[in-house]
């Protein structure tokens, strides 16, 4: 069975989702680590009785070491893969070189759509509904050094109705992300994903 980190800075309703649907059986979640302290996603993993850390940024004199001691960590749980659950902040080149093709992110809108620095939760939803799109909704992909612009593991989608406001719309999606994420996740888990270029196929 192989363990996973799992990244968060607020509430995580995804961790949670992972939690309940693939914790202990398709994957170990190891060790989750938040950059915020005090915020639910930690009762949640304390709840579910797994080992949690918090790692300030304002511990550290720059970026760079703030990341290192996440992967310190993260190499001190043996943790195969890393997964970005409600983590805002960007990660650095190193940190993603430490676990190539091992780091997963869900974004809350149909990626190459609403994507990139400076969208992220309900700035995301806010652009959708300003847009006028007609449809929306998550997808699960791998991280590089591009910001949302790694190989696209899983995507759905949800309607965008005439009178929705952005928490409508957030409200869907976010039903999905609970979904999709443990989804791929598993199929990580299980060595049934194969990175070829920009396109990820998944095994049977």
């Amino acid at each position: 069975m192989k363990k996973i980190g799992v990244l968060i800075s607020g509430g995580g309703t995804n961790l949670q989702a992972l939690i309940d649907n693939i914790h202990g059986d398709t994957a170990e979640i190891a060790l989750v680590v938040s950059n915020k302290a005090d915020v639910y996603g930690l009762t949640r993993a304390e709840q579910a009785g797994i080992p949690s850390a918090t790692v300030s940024e304002q511990a550290f004199k720059n970026e760079k070491l703030f990341f290192a001691k996440i992967v310190e960590l993260l190499q001190d749980y043996q943790c195969d893969g890393v997964i970005l659950a409600g983590f805002m902040r960007i990660l650095t080149e190193e940190f993603i070189d430490s676990f190539p093709n091992r780091i997963i992110n869900i974004h809350p809108a149909l990626i190459p759509s609403f994507c990139g620095e400076g969208y992220y939760g309900m700035h995301v939803h806010r652009a959708v509904v300003d847009y006028g799109v007609k449809v929306t909704g998550a997808t699960v992909h791998f991280v590089n050094a591009v910001c949302d612009g790694g190989p696209i593991i899983l995507q759905e989608c949800v309607s965008v109705k005439d009178d929705d406001t952005p928490e409508d719309v957030q409200q869907r999606v976010l039903a999905l992300e609970h979904r999709l994420l443990p989804k791929a996740v598993a199929l990580f888990c299980q060595d049934r994903l194969v990175v070829e270029g920009r396109r990820v196929q998944i095994l049977p």
